[in-house]
């Protein structure tokens, strides 16, 4: 799975001056951003966009943040979530953190710690995709030499069944599989 090269970042707020605000924060740092004001509204741009994190408003008009990120951990859980309050209770970090929320900040926000906590949060997830993409490669590289006496097109077939089941079309299973059995 390919995403773009400057990570996009989803800010659901229901203040339209948070999310400007923090929309230009991100993009001076080199972030692409979507801003929604209601869950509706962020639920909607998940299913179109692919968003590397999302920083979600425990108070939103329509429902709960929490109840957002519960949604948005069941429909995109390997997207980054981070939540943001400005009513901050232990009740609100514990329930957002057992959800799947990575990190808890406090309104009014610091700029240079959720600078921070993004990066970092991003630089974990491009290490996690870089080791999964490179045991895949390996995994694909062992059934190769496994299966180099049997007929390369039925290999091809059964391997490439398998690996729909990492979100590949089977043509694109097809590609990948052939340019790492010839080495590229």
């Amino acid at each position: 799975m390919t995403h773009q090269t400057k990570p996009h970042i989803l800010i659901v707020d229901d203040d339209e001056s948070i999310c400007k605000s923090l929309s230009v924060i991100l993009q001076s740092e080199g972030y692409q951003t979507t801003t929604a004001t209601t869950a509706k509204e962020a639920i909607e741009k998940t299913k179109t966009q692919f968003f590397n994190l999302a920083l979600l408003d425990i108070k939103l008009p329509d429902i709960e943040g929490t109840k957002l990120l519960a949604q948005l951990q069941e429909t995109t859980p390997e997207t980054i979530k981070i939540m943001v309050t400005g009513y901050p209770s232990i009740q609100n970090a514990v329930e957002a953190l057992n959800l799947g929320a990575t990190s808890y900040i406090m309104k009014p926000i610091d700029p240079a710690e959720l600078l921070k906590t993004i990066k970092n949060k991003l630089e974990a997830q491009q290490k996690a995709e870089k080791i999964t993409k490179e045991k895949l490669a390996e995994w694909i590289q062992a059934q190769i030499r496994k299966k180099q006496s049997s007929n390369f097109q039925e290999f091809l077939e059964e391997t490439a069944s398998e690996l729909t089941s990492f979100g590949l079309t089977k043509t694109q299973a097809k590609i990948y599989i052939t340019a790492l059995a010839l080495g590229a």
